[in-house]
C-alpha cells in the first residue's frame, strides 16, 4: 500500500488529497487564494486526523512545481519539502499544466489527434501555457505568453486545440476560429494523485535540496519611491 499526500497551491484554488495506491481517500479545498499559506498546515493535520493517519504513515509527499502563482508555489514546495526532510520520505513533483491537461483527457472524450492547451492565468493578457497531446506527450514547453489574436494561428490551421484553465477566458475574446474550442475543466490535487502513484512507482522522485518552483517568468516586485 502507498500513501501519498498530495499538495496543489499553485493556483486561485489549493487542494490537498490523501490517496493510497493513487485513489483518492480524502480531499480538501482553499478557495482564497491569499489564504493559502495559513490554510494549508491546518488541512493537513484536518485531513490526516480525520482519516485515522498519521503523517509518519505516509510514503511520499507529491507537489506542483509550477507554473502558477509565485507565492502558492513557494507556500507548496516549502511545506512539501519540509514535511520530506522531517520524515525522511521522497518527494513528487509535477507540472501544473499536465496537470491540467492530464484532467482534460478524463474528461473530454474521443478527442483524436486534436491538442489539448491548459492555460494559467498570469495577469494582463498573459498566460501560462503548454501544449499536450491526449497521452500526454509534451507538443509545446510550458511557456509564458502573451496572448494575442495571432496566438496559436498557425497550429490552428491543422489541429482542433482545446482552450481551457483560468487564462482561457482572455483567449476567448481574441479568438474566432473554428479550430479552438474552449471548455470548463476541472481538476485538483486528486489528479495529482493518479500522476504522483505512477511516478512512485517508477522511483521517479526529485531531489529535495535542487528542487525549486518551475516559475517560467522572473518575479519583479515594485515599490514606489
Amino acid at each position: 500500500m502507498t500513501l501519498i499526500l498530495n499538495i496543489d497551491t499553485a493556483t486561485e484554488i489549493a487542494s490537498i488529497c490523501l490517496s493510497k495506491d493513487g485513489e483518492q481517500l480524502a480531499l480538501l479545498q482553499n478557495n482564497e487564494q491569499k489564504d493559502h499559506a495559513s490554510w494549508l498546515h491546518v488541512a493537513v493535520d484536518e485531513m490526516m486526523k480525520l482519516n485515522g493517519c498519521k503523517m509518519k504513515d505516509l510514503n511520499a509527499i507529491a507537489v506542483t512545481d509550477g507554473p502558477g502563482s509565485y507565492t502558492g508555489l513557494r507556500v507548496g514546495m516549502s511545506a512539501a519539502k519540509g514535511f520530506c526532510y522531517a520524515l525522511q520520505i521522497p518527494l513528487i513533483t509535477e507540472s501544473s499544466l499536465k496537470i491540467m491537461a492530464f484532467a482534460a483527457s478524463l474528461q473530454l472524450n474521443n478527442i483524436g489527434e486534436s491538442l489539448l492547451c491548459p492555460m494559467i492565468d498570469a495577469r494582463r493578457m498573459e498566460v501560462f501555457t503548454s501544449l499536450y497531446k491526449e497521452n500526454l506527450t509534451e507538443v509545446m514547453p510550458a511557456t509564458a505568453m502573451i496572448l494575442d489574436e495571432n496566438s496559436f494561428s498557425s497550429l490552428l490551421q491543422s489541429n482542433n486545440i482545446y482552450f481551457f484553465g483560468s487564462g482561457s477566458i482572455k483567449w476567448k475574446k481574441l479568438t474566432e476560429n473554428k479550430n479552438a474550442f474552449l471548455v470548463d475543466i476541472k481538476y485538483n490535487s486528486g489528479h495529482l494523485a493518479i500522476l504522483a502513484h505512477q511516478k512512485f512507482n517508477h522511483s521517479k522522485f526529485t531531489d529535495i535540496i535542487y528542487s525549486q518552483p518551475a516559475y517560467i517568468k522572473d518575479f519583479h516586485s515594485y515599490t514606489k519611491k
